[in-house]
């Protein structure tokens, strides 16, 4: 099996961008590829921010719309989500996660419990 790691978290100013990347090797075939955030410190768990299906479908949650795009690129085996218009509330813990072998998850996409493999995580916060 696989490793999924994560990197590019950081502190960065509202309105900025930012791009967060996980190496997927041994997940980048025919599995839904993930980004979820979680809010260090809140009970709530973690929401699905954007995935990509095995088909190349993108979803998003209506939050991010327009400001994230989830990037899978299968010749340097990584996820990518680019963060434009950074906000304040889109700080937190973001986690990359695959979900079962050739199984597509549709309007499921962001339930965290579809996923059973996941990163360590990547961190940053937003100043205004």
């Amino acid at each position: 099996q696989g490793q999924l790691v994560e990197s590019g978290g950081g502190s960065v100013q509202a309105g900025g961008s930012l791009t967060l990347s996980c190496a997927a090797s041994g997940y980048m075939n025919k599995r839904v590829l993930a980004w979820f955030r979680q809010v260090p410190g809140q009970a709530r768990e973690r929401e699905g921010v954007a995935a990509v299906e095995i088909d190349g479908t993108t979803r998003y949650a209506d939050s991010v719309q327009g400001r994230f795009a989830i990037i899978k690129d299968s010749a340097k085996n990584t996820l990518e989500l680019r963060i434009g218009s950074l906000k304040v509330e889109d700080a937190g813990m973001y986690y990359c996660a695959a979900g079962p072998y050739d199984q597509e998850l549709g309007k499921y996409w962001h339930s965290a419990a579809e996923y059973a493999f996941w990163g360590q995580g990547t961190q940053f916060t937003v100043s205004s």
